[in-house]
């Protein structure tokens, strides 16, 4: 869910300080004039629907006149709807003389896009032939996901528990029912009681400071005994879990999961692994059913 700027951003910042067009033209660049979208895919939060995302556009000079460009909806290589899912402010973008860069702007329709729908829109832009870069071409993909607003209390009550973990540790077991609460003393971070082993909690971090990079994260704790796990004790006796840098752990509010990854290891010891855990708010109806159908 992170943002997504590939293949333009590059190109554009090697144009900075660059221009060559009409009485602007300076001895620093000779080169033609080409417009583009900076990105070529970019990735959106809708978090209501009176906000405008932009969706830059480029050249790689300045003129001294303002240039306007139309944009088109590629439908065939969409999937959003226009004026369902999305409006488009205009359908031209207008680079202003003496500047290089102009934003369409683009607002979702928060109401109806689903909490799992995976929208896309295709550009393209509309240039003459001398200001194409075959290179990079016309088009841009933009897609949407629906952000809804951060809520602590929606990961709390019953949490189904699936983990890789088990396959290796915990036999004859798919997943763990578990009940979780507000943390009152740290921020924005929640108690997963009896996580793997009773007896053992653990407290999840949220970083709701921003949409596009819903992460959670997790400090070193005790997971629970090497003896529980192992049958023998190694080093101090605990098993311990921290969060891998090398792998980003997300939560979904609109869906109610989380996707974590964690490190297993006994300290001054060894590794044990890097495992994946889903975490799955439920109802209490469903979790009566779960129950039923472990029992």
């Amino acid at each position: 869910m992170k943002r997504l700027f590939i293949g333009m951003g590059v190109v554009i910042a090697l144009t900075v300080g660059l221009s060559g067009c009409g009485d602007m033209a300076k001895t620093t660049y000779n080169g033609p004039d080409y417009v583009m979208f900076a990105d070529t895919m970019s990735l959106f939060p809708v978090q209501n629907s009176q906000d405008y995302f932009t969706v830059p556009v480029a050249s790689t000079v300045a003129c001294d006149y303002d240039r306007t460009f139309a944009v088109e909806v590629d439908e065939k290589a969409s999937n959003a709807i226009e004026k369902k899912h999305y409006v488009i402010e205009s359908n031209t973008v207008t680079i202003k003389a003496g500047e290089r860069a102009a934003d369409l702007k683009i607002r979702g329709i928060y109401e109806n896009i689903g909490k799992t729908d995976s929208l896309s829109i295709t550009l393209r832009l509309v240039s003459n032939d001398e200001t194409r870069w075959d290179i990079y071409g016309t088009k841009t993909r933009v897609e949407m996901m629906k952000s809804c607003p951060f809520d602590l209390n929606v990961f709390t009550g019953w949490c189904k528990v699936s983990s890789s973990f088990y396959q290796n540790y915990m036999n004859n077991i798919d997943f763990r029912l578990i009940q979780t609460e507000i943390d009152k003393e740290e921020e924005n971070t929640i108690i997963m009681h009896d996580f793997f082993y009773k007896g053992y909690d653990l407290k999840l971090k949220f970083d709701p400071s921003d949409p596009m990079e819903p992460f959670v994260e997790m400090e070193d704790q005790i997971l629970g005994s090497t003896s529980e796990v192992f049958g023998t004790i190694y080093g101090n006796g605990k098993l311990m879990v921290k969060q891998p840098t090398i792998y980003t752990s997300y939560y979904n509010v609109c869906q109610t999961f989380v996707l974590q990854y964690i490190t297993v290891y006994v300290k001054d010891v060894d590794t044990v692994g890097t495992y994946i855990n889903i975490l799955e708010w439920i109802s209490d109806e469903e979790a009566e059913r779960l129950q039923a159908g472990q029992n």
